[in-house]
């Protein structure tokens, strides 16, 4: 099984950066991609940015040039750093792993307010 953890999300002002982390426990080794996901009340669980084992990342639209998604496997830990952010951008933020082929797990969610 994997476990993880999020930390980092609180609130800030427009226009300002904050970093989120992920710490992935457990049964790490078979993860092939990690990344985030973020979700507003009456709203879907939309994906905000992925890294694959390759390191191929993917963005949303509404955060490319604001966003960076990195990961460091070895020591099975993931941030996103996030700047410019906006009002739109606050969410509950969601830690993911895909694990093999079709194996999803996910973080418990740390909340990030962005005040106008």
């Amino acid at each position: 099984q994997v476990q993880l953890v999020e930390s980092g999300g609180e609130l800030v002002q427009y226009g300002g950066s904050l970093r989120l982390f992920c710490v992935a426990s457990g049964n790490g080794f078979g993860i092939s991609a990690m990344g985030w996901y973020r979700q507003v009340p009456g709203k879907q669980r939309e994906l905000v940015a992925m890294i694959a084992n390759d390191d191929n990342t993917d963005y949303a639209d509404s955060v490319k040039g604001r966003f960076t998604i990195s990961r460091d496997k070895s020591k099975n830990t993931m941030s996103l750093q996030m700047t410019s952010l906006k009002p739109e951008d606050t969410a509950v933020y969601y830690c993911y792993a895909r694990w093999g082929e079709s194996q999803d797990y996910w973080g418990q969610g740390t909340q990030v307010a962005v005040s106008s």
